[in-house]
């Protein structure tokens, strides 16, 4: 297996960027991210995702995951209920792209899931089509050069259309 976005973000490290920060928007926390950074400080981790509570990989990805050592900190896990709309998502949104802005990043690779989707069959948030347009748009406004990784989604039919709507929204942000 390889981790597209530890790789990239690793990449960037190894080209000079001081502290490079990884923002996983797919639906499933990115516990195997957070493992290869946890106990470091020049990559910071943050997750948006459903509950482990409820939902798969169940023993990861609670809010007081916060990293270890040098680590301590650098960890962000910002865990949501099924049925959360959009607003709700957005404002963990915010919270996870201030705590970037406050850790200095100068890299931003984002594990772009567009799971997150309302219609997605295997996932519990209810975004629509349009908010992609403004998930691109506040990831733009952190003012870092980003890498996007593709994470996936299964709304077979949407998944384009909602991939698509995030570049074109970060592009015309």
């Amino acid at each position: 297996f390889i981790n597209n976005a530890a790789g990239a973000a690793q990449a960037l490290r190894d080209a000079g960027v001081e502290r490079v920060a990884v923002l996983d928007v797919d639906y499933h926390h990115g516990n195997g991210t957070q493992a290869i950074f946890y106990e470091r400080d020049d990559v910071h981790f943050a997750s948006l995702h459903g509950d482990p509570l409820t939902d798969y990989p169940y023993y990861l990805g609670h809010a007081d995951e916060r990293g270890a050592g040098r680590g301590e900190g650098f960890n962000h896990s910002l865990p949501l209920p099924r049925g959360t709309v959009f607003a709700a998502w957005r404002a963990a949104l915010k919270t996870a792209l201030d705590r970037i802005a406050q850790v200095k990043a100068g890299a931003l690779v984002v594990s772009l899931g567009v799971d997150t989707f309302e219609g997605d069959p295997i996932s519990g948030f209810r975004l629509k089509s349009d908010d992609y347009l403004r998930m691109g748009e506040d990831l733009a406004r952190a003012g870092l050069p980003t890498v996007f990784v593709f994470e996936g989604g299964y709304a077979v039919a949407e998944v384009g259309v909602n991939a698509v709507n995030v570049i074109e929204g970060f592009a015309q942000a």
